[in-house]
């Protein structure tokens, strides 16, 4: 579709905010010129009734979100979800807004203008997008093979073999590594729970809550203010590569039992945005690493293991490859001195584990290969 053409991400917005108030179920009864226009422009085919094409290019549009509580929130709020098709606005609304576990109001005043806003994106993306490449179906649902969730990457670092454990799925389900890596800005401020960072979804993911949902405890946040209050100025950032630890909160129910918090994004003055050194990446990586040896014992068990993310590839704007450059950095020379530590790394998508894999090639244990050629020459 022409750049000219593109349907505008604000008459979109203004769409779906139609559709969120009477749901896919009375889509029929709405005029949305915007989204009939970027449906056409994914070729659906002219023969079914407009509202159908339109309700596959809304599904189509969720499904390419993240997975996690942004996708989940944006098919509730359309009654795209099971069983919310024919539910009153209020009753998807309240569903959306307990999954980040804030109130009704909270949501409706501002995670769901984001939520909405991130589903205007992704129809904007996929009306540029050739309509060919375009996934087909009753749901439009990406199709293929499922991908492993987890992937063992045999390492060896100065004639040292080691394992790399990949997992593949978002932060907040990770099991039994003792200590999980979180990136966050050099204030320590932690970012909202309905935010879909790793920070964010620590935070979520720790507090503790009623069997109702309520928030009892924002168990990480108030630690990491504790934490600022005895070793830092509140009000105040602290160096680039500052690392403070605090507990896992009601992760520990996962066998997660620390968080490292890695003060590795300089917010820019004036703006939303953040600057992030890759130095200071791989600073914060060796100083969590120094970090889980000098608090090792004062666990039992022991603590063994340590997962990071690809710190600073968010909104701290690097790129996937500088994120995990700089991180192995710091992991390298710990395994170069001949660490036994577990070490692990997540990433959300799988595209992004093919680019850890790659990038870790060089460094593949190849002694079986080599042991196996040496008995065909035999």
């Amino acid at each position: 579709m022409p750049e000219s053409a593109l349907p505008d991400h604000a008459a979109i917005l203004r769409e779906l905010r139609q559709i969120r108030r009477v749901g896919v179920m009375r889509l029929r009864k709405l005029r949305v010129p915007s989204l009939d226009r970027a449906a056409a422009a994914l070729g659906t085919p002219r023969t079914g009734p407009r509202v159908e094409a339109v309700e596959q290019l809304l599904r189509l549009a969720v499904e390419s979100m993240d997975a996690g509580s942004l996708r989940e929130a944006a098919a509730y709020s359309l009654g795209l979800a099971g069983g919310t098709r024919d539910l009153p606005p209020a009753e998807r609304r309240r569903r959306a807004a307990a999954l980040y576990g804030i109130t009704v109001d909270h949501f409706r005043k501002h995670q769901e203008f984001a939520v909405l806003g991130e589903v205007a994106e992704q129809v904007v993306r996929l009306s540029s997008t050739p309509a060919a490449a375009v996934p087909k179906g009753p749901h439009a649902a990406p199709r293929g093979p499922l991908s492993s969730g987890h992937r063992t990457l045999p390492v060896v670092v100065l004639g040292r073999p080691s394992t790399i454990t990949l997992h593949v799925h978002p932060v907040d389900l990770l099991r039994d590594v003792d200590v999980v890596v979180s990136p966050t800005n050099t204030f320590l401020s932690l970012p909202e729970v309905y935010k879909s960072s790793v920070s964010a979804s620590l935070r979520r993911a720790g507090a503790l809550r009623d069997c109702a949902g309520g928030l009892v405890e924002d168990r990480v946040h108030d630690q990491v203010r504790e934490w600022v209050v005895r070793h830092a100025a509140p009000g105040r950032s602290v160096l680039p590569g500052t690392v403070a630890p605090t507990s896992a909160g009601a992760l520990t129910e996962q066998g997660i039992r620390r968080i490292y918090h890695a003060a590795i994004a300089v917010p820019r003055p004036g703006t939303n945005d953040y600057d992030v050194q890759p130095d200071d990446v791989t600073r914060s990586a060796a100083r969590a690493l120094s970090l889980l040896a000098a608090e090792r014992d004062a666990f039992d068990p022991p603590l063994r293991s340590i997962c990071f993310a690809l710190l600073g590839s968010g909104r701290g704007g690097l790129s996937h490859e500088a994120s995990l450059r700089a991180v192995w950095a710091a992991i390298e020379a710990e395994l170069a001195r001949g660490s036994r530590d577990e070490i692990h790394l997540v990433v959300r998508h799988p595209s992004r584990a093919d680019l850890v894999e790659r990038m870790l090639a060089p460094y593949e244990d190849r002694r079986a290969d080599r042991t196996e050629a040496s008995r065909g020459t035999g």
